[in-house]
């Protein structure tokens, strides 16, 4: 059943176009300080220093910053902390949310409201002042404090949405023979439902890492990451810090922007084809 979903989602155009672009990223991530001419903080070269807020062209595809850094090589390198950010959040909320589901949605009971109180709690709190607050009060500073924060607060869409599918499964015959047969929880956990929510838990991965990506530039560009770090939204942080709109620096700021959008879009696309693939009707439109 997976491999002929796999082979679906690969058919699809829209999860093609996206999964293009996901993986021109990805690239873009593992070989940064392949591709990017200038280390991420080198402001100078063999012809000496590089010009302050120097305009897109000649060695600098995309200008420079105030610093003179390079936004081009800082745009590539800052790809792979962005990237991997989105992905360990995604992954980690993924996990709780597919766990506290199962368990919910099959176990019911006493077991269900403990899990379905915590799950409320989460899905009632806004989850934008919620990262704020908590981001505002981790003293350490770094990637992985962020990390913790945006899988802190993801897991909880996801969660009520698997829940709500395991509970209309249980229901199955597939399921209650097993039951009849003496399967324990987790055979048929993981061998009946688990195999059959495969997309679910697919859209629930790229949709958390795509909050994520968007939730960690949200946190940077008001000053809560680690500024020292290169990322997309250190990028726009250091673009409003130093006025670029006033300058009319459009390269400081516009790029990371874009790459954002691209990544986003990515993830939508492949959470549109997925909708296409399990969702017969909207497939033969």
């Amino acid at each position: 059943m997976i491999q002929d979903t796999f082979k679906l989602f690969v058919g699809n155009k829209k999860a093609l176009v996206g999964l293009t672009i996901f993986l021109i990223f990805l690239i873009i991530a593992i070989f940064a300080p392949i591709i990017a001419p200038y280390e991420i903080r080198q402001s100078s070269d063999e012809d000496g220093q590089f010009p302050m807020r120097a305009e897109p062209g000649g060695k600098h595809l995309l200008g420079t910053s105030h610093a003179g850094y390079d936004i081009f090589s800082r745009l590539i390198h800052g790809t792979r902390l962005t990237l991997m950010v989105g992905i360990i959040t995604g992954t980690i909320s993924t996990f709780v949310a597919l766990t506290v589901g199962l368990l919910s949605g099959y176990l019911g009971g006493r077991a269900d409201d403990f899990l379905s109180f915590i799950n409320n709690i989460f899905l009632v709190i806004p989850s934008l002042p919620l990262i704020i607050v908590i981001a505002s009060y981790i003293t350490m500073r770094g990637i992985m404090p962020i990390i913790l924060v945006l899988s802190l607060t993801g897991w909880a869409w996801g969660a009520r949405v698997i829940r709500s599918q395991v509970m209309s499964m249980r229901e199955r015959e597939f399921v209650q023979v097993a039951e009849v047969l003496g399967e324990s929880t987790l055979v048929i956990i993981f061998r009946e439902i688990l195999p059959n929510i495969i997309s679910l838990v697919m859209v629930t991965f790229f949709t958390s890492t795509m909050a994520a990506v968007i939730g960690q530039a949200t946190l940077e560009f008001i000053g809560l990451g680690n500024m020292a770090a290169v990322t997309w939204g250190t990028m726009l942080y250091w673009a409003q810090n130093n006025a670029a709109l006033l300058y009319g620096a459009w390269w400081w700021f516009l790029p990371p922007g874009l790459f954002i959008g691209m990544l986003g879009a990515s993830f939508a696309l492949m959470n549109f084809a997925i909708d296409e693939i399990s969702n017969p009707k909207i497939r033969k439109r």
